[in-house]
C-alpha cells in the first residue's frame, strides 16, 4: 500500500495498455439481433433472432431497449447467476443521451454507469469493466452494447420514410446487442480479459459521414500499433485479431496503414463488419453500429474461445465520433479505437 502522497505503482501499465493481474473472467455471455444479421455467416452462432424489427414493441427505440434487457439477462442466466448478484451494469448505444442502455438500467436494480465510445463502445465497456473487478471495487459486472439500423438511420442520416439511396462507401447499421458478464471468480474453461490498449482520438480529415470505414481505419491502426509498441507483441501472437466493424474498405486500409508501420496482418485477421454480413446480401461495405462488434463477439468469437480454438484474441472495437450537428456544420469525422486482449 503506498503512502499518502506517494503514487501507488503495483499495477503495471505501459504507455496506454494496461494489464489486469487478476484476470477477470468471462463467465457469461449473451447476443441478439435482427433477421438481417442472423441470415449472415455468424447467424447460427447467435443466441437469439429477432425476425420482427419492432421486437413486438411500438417504436423502434423502444425495440432496442428491449434488445438490451434481453442480452443483459441473457449473459447474466449465462454466468448461472441472478441480477441481485451483479454489482454494477456499464453499458452504452448510439443513441443521444445512450437512451437505449439508461432506460434499459430501469429494469435492473443495479449501479449504472453509462459510457459512450460509439461503434467503440462494446469494448470499452469491456475494458472499464475489467478495471472495476481488476481493481477489487466489484465482484460481477455486467457490460454490454448495442444498435438498431432504423434508429440509428433516423438519428444520423435521413428518416428511412425518404428512401434515399445509399452510397457505395457506405456499411449497414447492425440491429443487435451483445453482453458479458465479467467475475472475479472464473471456472476452467472461462476466457480470461488480460490487458487493455485505450486509444486516442485520431482525425484524418474524412468529411463524408457515410464513409465510416475511411474515418475510424487511422484510428484503429493507431491503437494497434501502440499495442503492439507497448506490450512488444506482433500480429503472430495472436490466435485472431479482430477490429470492430471497418467494413471492406476499411479494412483495406488498415491492412496498408500497419504495413507501413512493419505490422503485416495475415489471415489471423477479420473485421466484424465483413463478418457479420454475407456479400450476397449486397449491403456495400459491410456491418456497423455498436451491435456490430457486441453481436460477433457474443457469438462467433465467444464459442471459439470457449472451446479452445482461440488461446489469445484481440479485440479493437472502432468508432466514429460524429453527430448530426457536427456534421450538419460541416466538421470532420474523428474516430476512436480500444483494444482488449481476451486469453484462455
Amino acid at each position: 500500500m503506498a503512502k499518502r502522497g506517494e503514487q501507488d505503482t503495483k499495477k503495471e501499465k505501459g504507455g496506454q495498455t494496461v494489464y489486469f493481474k487478476s484476470r477477470p473472467a468471462i463467465i457469461g455471455s449473451y447476443s441478439i439481433a435482427g433477421e438481417k444479421e442472423g441470415k449472415g455467416p455468424v447467424g447460427k452462432y447467435i443466441n437469439n433472432v429477432v425476425n420482427d424489427c419492432l421486437f413486438g414493441e411500438k417504436t423502434h427505440e423502444m425495440s432496442e431497449q428491449k434488445m438490451f434487457e434481453h442480452a443483459i439477462s441473457g449473459a447474466i442466466k449465462d454466468a448461472g447467476l441472478k441480477p441481485n448478484q451483479i454489482d454494477m451494469m456499464l453499458s452504452g448505444d448510439l443513441l443521444n443521451q445512450i437512451i437505449s442502455s439508461s432506460f434499459a438500467a430501469r429494469s435492473f436494480d443495479l449501479m449504472f454507469v453509462g459510457i459512450y465510445g460509439a461503434c467503440s463502445t462494446m469494448a470499452l465497456s469491456l475494458a472499464m469493466g475489467s478495471v472495476m473487478v481488476d481493481g477489487g471495487f466489484v465482484n460481477n459486472a455486467v457490460v454490454s452494447a448495442g444498435s438498431h439500423f432504423a434508429t440509428a438511420e433516423r438519428q444520423y442520416r435521413y428518416p428511412l420514410e425518404l428512401g434515399n439511396q445509399r452510397p457505395p462507401v457506405s456499411q449497414w447499421t447492425v440491429t443487435g446487442a451483445g453482453s458479458i458478464v465479467l467475475s472475479n471468480k472464473s471456472t476452467a474453461k472461462s476466457p480470461c480479459v488480460t490487458a487493455a490498449t485505450f486509444g486516442k482520438v485520431i482525425d484524418w480529415g474524412v468529411l463524408d459521414v457515410n464513409n465510416m470505414g475511411a474515418a475510424m481505419a487511422p484510428a484503429a491502426a493507431a491503437t494497434i500499433i501502440a499495442h503492439f509498441r507497448d506490450t512488444g507483441r506482433k500480429p503472430s501472437d495472436y490466435s485472431h485479431i479482430f477490429t470492430g466493424d471497418l467494413g471492406k474498405l476499411g479494412e483495406d486500409i488498415l491492412r496498408d496503414l500497419l504495413a507501413e508501420a512493419d505490422y503485416t496482418l495475415g489471415t489471423n485477421y477479420s473485421d466484424c463488419g465483413r463478418l457479420i454480413y454475407d456479400e450476397a446480401q449486397n449491403l456495400y461495405q459491410g456491418g456497423s453500429g455498436c451491435g456490430c462488434s457486441a453481436v460477433v463477439l457474443n457469438s462467433f468469437i465467444m464459442k471459439k474461445l470457449r472451446n479452445g480454438e482461440y488461446k489469445r484474441i484481440l479485440f479493437v472495437a472502432t468508432g466514429a465520433l460524429l453527430s448530426p450537428v457536427s456534421s450538419f456544420q460541416g466538421n470532420t469525422v474523428p474516430g476512436i479505437a480500444h483494444a482488449v486482449v481476451i486469453e484462455c
